[in-house]
């Protein structure tokens, strides 16, 4: 069975082969013993620490493969981004400029430097290895997220963002990187993007253009990339808009790749969500209703796997012994449900 689990202390080895895998853009997770290691520690003291409101606690998950004991992705949360350092954004704005006696009329793109997301929850560092990009493994991944915040809302802000990967080429080179940010910062995308990952981002501060910029002044290539997404993260993108997430103007200051926002109560998954008890039996196997998230209700040892149920009057569930074993859940327990598709088309 595939599960979502918190990833655990022995996970470093797992952890750093994902970090090998992700290529360049990935910000988040970089093959860098130091940096992987951080972020293990960092959500281990997340998991363990009581939370009344928000800070910068990073939680991180796992996909686990059970009958391998492989893990074959990652996923996290932020609590509250730019809180201690700067959290920078670009957002897409309007200008226009006229002429009466020239009878002149232009709208003019412009991108200026924006803290605008600080304080606001992030879903993150989602990976999923290219073996198991298949059975609806991404969409558990992604989703099982919400789940873990509709159980501790307490923890997490009124507004969610999710950066979405710009684009590049295969040798990790970007149009964007190379029409505007390579004229301030004079390094190539990936070192600039490895400097960030690790948590060396003064330089932005330091060198980042502080005034308006005329998209219209930037290359071709520069200003088609604005805001589009890489074409391995589209149906990533896809999913997290068939649950309510917005494309508002902001981007990466790398990339262009577009930030999404959503409102906390306004996600699908969390919106929908409810608590049913179970009923473990055999006869589970046999049920044919709808694809279903079902977590428990714990923080540390929190688990969320997916399988169709079909819910009585009762308001009761049935799963198999294999399901309910991996949940950790028993008999009567209650558990967080919600249908893993939005049934939205985006």
């Amino acid at each position: 069975m595939m599960i979502i689990r918190p990833i655990a202390a022995d996970d470093y080895d797992r952890l750093y082969e994902l970090a090998e895998k992700t290529g360049p853009g990935f910000t988040s997770l970089q093959p860098n013993e130091k940096l992987v290691r951080n972020r293990l520690e960092k959500s281990l003291a997340a998991f363990a620490k009581e939370v009344k409101e928000p800070g910068e606690e990073s939680y991180l998950f796992v996909l686990e493969d059970t009958e391998n004991d492989r893990v074959a992705g990652i996923c996290g949360i932020m609590a509250g981004v730019g809180l201690s350092e700067a959290w920078y954004n670009y957002r897409l704005g309007t200008l226009m400029h006229s002429s009466r006696e020239l009878n002149v009329h232009n709208v003019v793109n412009t991108l200026s430097i924006t803290n605008d997301h600080t304080g606001c929850s992030e879903i993150c560092t989602l990976f999923l290895d290219p073996d198991y990009r298949h059975s609806k493994n991404g969409s558990l991944l992604s989703k099982s997220r919400f789940l873990f915040m509709a159980e501790f809302p307490q923890r997490f802000a009124e507004t969610v963002i999710a950066e979405m990967r710009g684009i590049s080429d295969k040798d990790g080179i970007s149009p964007f990187w190379e029409g505007l940010g390579r004229h301030f910062f004079s390094i190539d995308f990936s070192k600039a993007d490895y400097l960030t990952g690790i948590g060396e981002k003064v330089f932005i501060a330091e060198l980042m253009p502080k005034h308006l910029i005329y998209t219209n002044l930037l290359p071709k290539s520069a200003q088609e990339v604005i805001g589009k997404v890489h074409e391995n993260t589209l149906p990533a993108l896809k999913m997290l808009e068939a649950e309510g997430f917005r494309y508002e103007g902001y981007m990466d200051i790398f990339d262009a790749g577009p930030t999404i926002t959503a409102r906390f109560d306004e996600i699908r998954a969390i919106r929908e969500s409810h608590y049913v008890k179970i009923r473990i039996s055999e006869e589970a196997h046999h049920q044919s209703g709808e694809l279903h998230l079902i977590s428990n209700t714990s923080l540390e040892n929190f688990r969320c796997g997916m399988s169709p149920i079909t819910q009585d009057k009762q308001n009761l569930i049935y799963i198999t012994p294999t399901v309910a074993a991996n949940l950790q859940v028993e008999e009567g327990d209650s558990v967080r449900v919600v249908p893993l598709s939005s049934g939205r088309r985006v």
